[in-house]
């Protein structure tokens, strides 16, 4: 601990201890109620992985995604979720991996709105129209970028996500469309 001083101007400044949190349980003398949902007491917890795939199996989600950040977030977290996530960096290239699949149509694609190199504004009307219902197309972004958030919807984005929402579910997204379908159409 520190001595306790003066400053020049009259004002005594004392040492700081932190044993006040302890003391308060970590709440800082807050006795007000938590909102629910809104309290460390409830953990997110990330559903169950799938059964390992077959190592022939056809991939149902693809991803246009260039920032290493989340490229090696959806990867690490397709693995953990056995989900397997095909990156491709454009159109023919996404339409090359379809037809190595045979008739399996991809569950779900995910587009970094911000990935100029994809084109997304272009490409999602296009996917649309050639996949129909069977695709669900995602899209992430800044929060801030609300305007680019619309046209996404415009132009047919099933769901567009902030950044952090968008890594927050993202375990439930593999999970729900990267199982294989339990009905066949």
């Amino acid at each position: 601990m520190g001595r306790a001083r003066q400053d020049p101007h009259g004002i005594f400044t004392a040492p700081m201890d932190h044993s006040y949190r302890a003391n308060q349980n970590g709440d800082n003398g807050n006795k007000a109620p938590r909102r629910p949902g809104f309290s460390s007491s409830y953990p997110v917890v990330d559903p169950d992985p799938l059964p390992v795939p077959r190592a022939d199996a056809a991939s149902r989600v693809f991803a246009f995604v260039e920032d290493l950040f989340f490229l090696s977030k959806i990867q690490a977290t397709g693995q953990k979720m056995n989900v397997k996530v095909e990156f491709v960096k454009n159109e023919k290239e996404l339409t090359d991996r379809m037809k190595s699949n045979g008739e399996e149509k991809p569950s779900l694609i995910i587009f970094d709105l911000n990935n100029a190199n994809a084109k997304p504004l272009t490409l999602i009307p296009k996917l649309k129209t050639k996949l129909k219902k069977g695709t669900s197309i995602i899209g992430f972004l800044s929060h801030v970028q609300g305007d680019l958030k619309q046209k996404a919807h415009e132009v047919g984005c099933d769901m567009v996500l902030p950044r952090s929402a968008f890594s927050q579910n993202l375990p439930q997204l593999l999970r729900r469309h990267g199982a294989a379908d339990e009905i066949a159409e």
